[in-house]
C-alpha cells in the first residue's frame, strides 16, 4: 500500500450509518415543520432550511476533523476540556435565556449551545487521564479525580439549569466500568435510583421497612457475617437519602419538573386532579403518543401525517421528533430508525474493542455510551416510559449545536480508529 493511500482508510460502515441517520432525520424535521406551503429549501425563515445549512457545515467539520493528525486529540485533550469549561462558565455572563435555561450564546439570528461540545471535551479528558501511565482507576484517589473531571461540566450544565443534559454525563460510568472501575459503583447507583423512586412512590416509612428487611436478610443469611456497623451504616444512609429525596422533590425541584414526576409516578392521590394534570402537564406526551399510534404499521406517508402537519405536538422538531417518525413512517420506519441507531452504537463499541491504545478505546466507549443514553432517554420519554426530560435525539432533533456536537463526537473516533487501520 502506498504511503499516500494510507491516510484515506476509514470505517465506512460507521460513516454510512451516520449519513443515513442525518438524512432521515432531516426528512422528519421537514415533516415536523411543514405547514402545507410550497417547500423552499433555501428560505432561512424555515427551520428545515436552517437545518440544511447546519448539515452542510457539518460536512466542513468532518473534513476538518479527518484532516488533522489523530494524535492531536490526545495531546490537546486537556486544553480542549478547559476551553469547554470556560465556555460553559461564560454562559452565566453572556448567555441567552431560552425556555428558562441559560444554555446558549446568541450569534446573530443563530444560537450556539456549548453544552453539546462539552460532552466531546469531557470524553477526551477522561480518556486522556485514565489512560495515563500514572493513573490506576482501581485506586480511590484516581477515581475521585476522574469523577471530578466528569462532575465539573455536569454541574455547570445543571446550574443553567439543564438537568436533562447533565444527566447524560452518567454515560461515563459505563466507560469507567469497562476500564476496571469496581462494579460496586454501578450496584450502588442502581440501588440509589431505586430507593429514590420508592421513597417518592410509597413513602419514607414503607421504603425504609423494605430496606431494613433486605439488609437483615443479607446480614443474617451470610455464613461469614460482616461487621454490624455495615448494615447500620446502610440503614442510616438510606434514611438520609429517603428524607433528602422527599425534601428535594417538595421544596427545591422547580414546579414544572415536580409536576412531570408527579404524573409519571401517579403521586397525586386525587384521581380527578391527577387526570387533569395528565391533560396539561403531560400534554406533549399525550399528543406524541397519539401521533405515534395513529401511524399504524406502515405510517401515513411522508408529509401526510395529520397530527404532525397540524402542529398537534409542541416542540415536535426537537425533543419529540420521534413522534413524526411514528406517524408518517409507522412501525416500519420506527423499527428502521431504532435498528440503524443500534447498529451504529454496536459498530462503535466493536471498533472501540479493536483499538490499540487505551485512550482510543475509552473514547470509543464514551461515544457509544453517550449516543445510547441520548437515544434511550429520548425514545423512552416520547413513549412515556420515563418522565419528560429535555434530551434531543441524535441526528434527528432540530438544532445546529446538537448536530455539530454529535458529528464531532463520532468523527473524532473515526479518525482515531483510522490510526489503527493505517498503522500510524
Amino acid at each position: 500500500m502506498r504511503q499516500t493511500d494510507r491516510h484515506y482508510k476509514f470505517d465506512w460502515l460507521t460513516i454510512i450509518l451516520f449519513f443515513i441517520l442525518v438524512g432521515f432525520g432531516w426528512l422528519n424535521i421537514l415533516s415536523a415543520t411543514y405547514g402545507g406551503e410550497t417547500i423552499e429549501y433555501f428560505n432561512l425563515s424555515n427551520l428545515y432550511s436552517k437545518q440544511l445549512i447546519f448539515i452542510a457545515f457539518s460536512f466542513v467539520l468532518i473534513v476538518f476533523i479527518l484532516s488533522i493528525n489523530g494524535k492531536f486529540y490526545e495531546r490537546f485533550s486537556s486544553i480542549i476540556y478547559l476551553a469547554s469549561l470556560l465556555l460553559l462558565a461564560g454562559l452565566f455572563v453572556f448567555g441567552k435565556n431560552i425556555n428558562g435555561a441559560t444554555s446558549w450564546y446568541p450569534i446573530g439570528s443563530f444560537t450556539l449551545q456549548p453544552g453539546e461540545f462539552a460532552k466531546v471535551a469531557t470524553a477526551l479528558a477522561v480518556a486522556k487521564y485514565v489512560s495515563d501511565l500514572n493513573t490506576d482507576i482501581k485506586k480511590f484517589n484516581d477515581q475521585l479525580k476522574t469523577f471530578a473531571i466528569i462532575a465539573i461540566p455536569a454541574l455547570l450544565v445543571l446550574l443553567q439549569p439543564d438537568a436533562g443534559s447533565a444527566l447524560v454525563y452518567g454515560a461515563f460510568f459505563f466507560v469507567l466500568y469497562r476500564e476496571g472501575l469496581p462494579h460496586i459503583y454501578l450496584i450502588v447507583g442502581a440501588l440509589l435510583i431505586a430507593l429514590s423512586i420508592f421513597s417518592l412512590k410509597f413513602g419514607i416509612t414503607s421504603t425504609l421497612l423494605i430496606t431494613a428487611t433486605l439488609v437483615a436478610l443479607y446480614y443474617f443469611t451470610r455464613k461469614k457475617r460482616p461487621s454490624i456497623l455495615q448494615p447500620i451504616t446502610v440503614l442510616i444512609l438510606s434514611t438520609v437519602l429517603a428524607f433528602g429525596v422527599r425534601f428535594f422533590y417538595s421544596k427545591i425541584l422547580p414546579e414544572h419538573q415536580k409536576d412531570r414526576i408527579t404524573v409519571w409516578l401517579s403521586l397525586e392521590n386525587d384521581p380527578a386532579k391527577l387526570e387533569k394534570m395528565k391533560k396539561t402537564v403531560a400534554y406533549n406526551l399525550n399528543e406524541s403518543e397519539k401521533a405515534i399510534s395513529s401511524g399504524g404499521f406502515k405510517g401515513k406517508g411522508f408529509l401526510e401525517g395529520t397530527r404532525t402537519t397540524g402542529n398537534f405536538v409542541p416542540e415536535q422538531e426537537t425533543d419529540y421528533i420521534f413522534s413524526t417518525v411514528g406517524e408518517e413512517w409507522g412501525f416500519v420506519g420506527s423499527f428502521f430508525t431504532v435498528l440503524v441507531f443500534l447498529l451504529l452504537i454496536i459498530r462503535i463499541l466493536i471498533l472501540a474493542e479493536r483499538q490499540k491504545t487505551q485512550f482510543s478505546r475509552m473514547y470509543g466507549y464514551a461515544v457509544g455510551s453517550i449516543l445510547f443514553l441520548h437515544f434511550m432517554i429520548n425514545i423512552g420519554m416520547v413513549m412515556g416510559l420515563i418522565p419528560t426530560i429535555g434530551i434531543p435525539l441524535p441526528f434527528f432533533s432540530y438544532g445546529g449545536s446538537g448536530l455539530w456536537g454529535f458529528t464531532i463526537l463520532v468523527f473524532i473516533f473515526i479518525k482515531l480508529d483510522s490510526n489503527r487501520i493505517n498503522e500510524w
